[in-house]
């Protein structure tokens, strides 16, 4: 039970940032009551980060692992494929790109994505889910989202 006086009324992710609307604050109270809430925020994600981690392994995927394949599942069809440019791809997953070009090579590894020239900057890498990483990700989206509302719905 909260005993301070902020209440997060709408959460909503747009364009890579998560808003928080929230009600005044005034003083110390209000800075703690913030500083309260943001850990709590910290803690459930830790805790549904870690708990996708475990549930997702039985499909050979992280939470990571999952997040780019469901993004790439979810995109829009560019140049014959639902492809993302690397950095349309960070910016979604929340990775930095060194990181993310890691795990995009494991998933290339694995046969779940492949990468290829950008046809309107030869500079850029576009990547795209094959057949083999879309039926993965249809065997484990269920999972993911049965974790999602465990950990996230409340009753």
């Amino acid at each position: 039970m909260r005993t301070h006086s902020m209440q997060v009324h709408l959460m909503s992710a747009h364009a890579g940032s998560v808003f928080c609307y929230r009600s005044c604050m005034t003083g110390d109270k209000g800075e703690r009551a913030l500083v309260d809430e943001w850990r709590q925020i910290l803690a459930v994600h830790a805790r549904t980060a870690c708990e996708l981690d475990r549930e997702l392994h039985q499909y050979g995927l992280g939470a990571s692992d999952f997040e780019v394949l469901d993004v790439l599942a979810a995109g829009e069809p560019q140049d014959g494929g639902c492809t993302f440019r690397v950095q349309e791809l960070a910016d979604r997953v929340h990775l930095s790109q060194s990181a993310l070009s890691r795990l995009v090579a494991r998933l290339e590894k694995d046969g779940l994505v492949d990468r290829g020239i950008c046809n309107e900057d030869r500079r850029g890498v576009r990547v795209g889910l094959t057949e083999a990483g879309r039926a993965r990700y249809e065997q484990a989206r269920p999972c993911h989202r049965a974790v999602l509302e465990r950990m996230l719905v409340t009753s």
